[in-house]
């Protein structure tokens, strides 16, 4: 592999089959009702910071960034559904956010920042996409959406943009301490 190829990488929350089968079901609810693209079950996550391009030479700086964060696993319940007009997104949320998972999200940002990596300015908004291309003047699909999702670990991801869809790859898996 050349060394000076660039990833495109993200640091982010990938659930276990069992969760990802409960997303994947709420998106395909949604898209009865929505239509647009469906999410992919193998694809569907929850981002905590996006970098973008970074030369070969830098993963193992993320990586250090990542072993790094010593935070005690949390929980997540997935009880709301939104669809953002304006970028034809669907979604699931949470209505409450778990403090672990801010916690989470900020220290990776906050280290991301001070080793001089590009993240997103704008606020975290905890989600996992079900849908894109969206047709969010139509009603939301009847019915409650409760999904729990147990957050051992985290993950970083290299993401490979193709004509069906973004493809990704797991680099590799920080557990979270299991206190």
């Amino acid at each position: 592999m050349p060394q000076d190829r660039q990833h495109r990488v993200f640091f982010a929350l990938w659930p276990e089959d069992e969760v990802a089968r409960q997303f994947d079901e709420a998106g395909h609810l949604a898209h009865r009702s929505l239509g647009g693209r469906r999410m992919r079950r193998e694809t569907l996550h929850l981002t905590l910071a996006f970098i973008g391009d970074v030369p070969a030479e830098r993963l193992a700086e993320l990586r250090g960034i990542a072993s790094s964060v010593r935070l005690p696993a949390f929980d997540l319940l997935f009880d709301r559904r939104h669809c953002l007009a304006r970028r034809k997104l669907f979604w699931a949320a949470a209505s409450i956010v778990s403090p672990g998972l801010r916690e989470l999200a900020t220290a990776l940002n906050e280290r991301l920042k001070a080793a001089d990596f590009r993240t997103e300015d704008r606020p975290f908004a905890a989600h996992v996409t079900l849908l894109r291309h969206a047709r969010c003047d139509k009603a939301l699909p009847a019915g409650d959406l409760r999904i729990e999702w147990p957050v051992r670990d985290f993950v970083l991801v290299e993401s490979e943009l193709r004509p069906e869809g973004a493809g990704y790859r797991v680099l590799q898996r920080w557990p979270l301490d299991q206190t």
